[in-house]
């Protein structure tokens, strides 16, 4: 069952961010990941929630996601993030 990340990202140091951009696809698409949106505009609508920047990454499965989030490539780009920005991201099942 296919499965999504989506993140929320506001980016606060900008030029550390770059080395993130520049080497996460090659790792989301190495566990069979593909990007729906990534940084696209956003239009705030209901419950005061504004975020800077929505990521939304499709995956085959929750298992796939998960074998992503928590593998030797992404380790050091997680580390990347997490000092250059502020955000959440949360892995979610499709149960369509």
């Amino acid at each position: 069952m296919t499965a999504y990340v989506i993140a929320e990202v506001d980016i606060t140091d900008p030029e550390t961010y770059k080395g993130y951009q520049q080497a996460v696809p090659a790792s989301v698409k190495k566990y069979g990941g593909r990007f729906l949106t990534r940084g696209g505009k956003v239009v705030p609508k209901d419950g005061g929630w504004e975020p800077k920047r929505v990521i939304v990454i499709e995956f085959p499965s929750l298992d796939d996601a998960q074998k992503w989030y928590h593998s030797p490539e992404y380790a050091p780009l997680l580390d990347i993030r997490l000092k250059a920005t502020r955000s959440r991201l949360i892995l979610v099942e499709g149960t369509y």
